[in-house]
C-alpha cells in the first residue's frame, strides 16, 4: 500500500511540469505566485516541478541550505526563506552537489554566488540575483518548516513549479484538482483556433467598453 501512495503522490507532481506558471496563476490567484524579483538566473533555464523541500535562514547565514543539499529527495524544489541580499546562500559546489543528488532546482529569496559554473552546470536557479560575498555557517534553524519567499507562503510537499514566466506554488492538499483543472484548461484552450479566440476577445471587449460608455 505504501509503495502504491508513492507511486501516486510522484505522479501528481511530476505531471506538473506539464503545466506552465502561467495556467497555475490563472487558477490560483495572485497570493500563490511569488514577486518578480524571483526570476531565473541564467537564459534557457528549463520549466521545473516538484514537491517543496523547506530551508530558513537568518540574514547572512547560510548553513541551513548547507545542510539540506545532503537531506532533501530526489525530483525536490529547494525553497528558502532569507531575505538578505548581502551574503550568497550558495556557489557552484553547493548547485553541484544539490544536481548530482537529483535535486530538482534552488528558489531563494536571496541571491547567490558562481554564476558561472552555474550556468555551465544548467542547474535551475531562481533568486534575487547575485553577490560574491558568501554567507556564514553558524545559524541552526529547523529544516522542512512553513516558510515566505517571494512573498508566498511554502509549506513543505507543496507542488513548486518555476520557468521564465515565474514561480507557482500549489498547496499540497489541493494538488490533485489543481492538476485535473489545469489539464482541462490547457485541452480546451489548445482546441481554440487563433481565429475564434480573436472573435470572442473582441466581443468581450466591446461589450466593456459598451457597459462602460465607451464610444469609438
Amino acid at each position: 500500500m505504501t509503495d502504491d501512495i508513492s507511486v501516486r503522490v510522484t505522479e501528481e507532481w511530476t505531471g506538473f511540469a506539464e503545466v506552465p506558471p502561467t495556467t497555475l496563476a490563472d487558477l490560483l490567484g495572485r497570493e500563490q505566485v511569488m514577486d518578480i524579483g524571483i526570476r531565473p538566473l541564467w537564459s534557457g533555464s528549463p520549466r521545473v516541478a516538484g514537491p517543496a523541500f523547506t530551508v530558513r535562514c537568518p540574514p547572512g547565514d547560510n548553513l541551513m541550505l548547507h545542510a539540506a543539499i545532503h537531506r532533501a529527495g530526489p525530483g525536490s524544489v529547494v525553497v528558502v526563506e532569507s531575505g538578505d541580499l548581502d551574503h550568497a546562500l550558495a556557489g557552484g559546489n553547493v548547485c553541484a552537489v544539490a544536481q548530482r543528488r537529483g535535486i530538482a532546482a534552488f528558489v531563494l529569496d536571496g541571491v547567490i554566488r558562481d554564476l558561472a559554473e552555474v550556468r555551465a552546470m544548467r542547474f535551475p536557479v531562481f533568486a534575487r540575483g547575485v553577490i560574491p560575498i558568501p554567507g556564514s555557517k553558524a545559524a541552526v534553524r529547523p529544516l522542512d518548516v512553513p516558510v515566505r519567499c517571494g512573498g508566498v507562503r511554502v509549506s513543505p510537499g507543496d507542488i513548486v513549479v518555476a520557468d521564465e514566466e515565474g514561480v507557482v506554488v500549489t498547496p499540497r492538499d489541493r494538488r490533485e484538482q489543481v492538476l485535473r483543472d489545469a489539464r482541462a484548461k490547457l485541452a480546451q484552450e489548445a482546441g481554440v483556433s487563433l481565429d475564434d479566440w480573436q472573435a470572442a476577445h473582441r466581443a468581450r471587449i466591446d461589450a466593456i467598453l459598451r457597459a462602460q460608455g465607451f464610444e469609438g
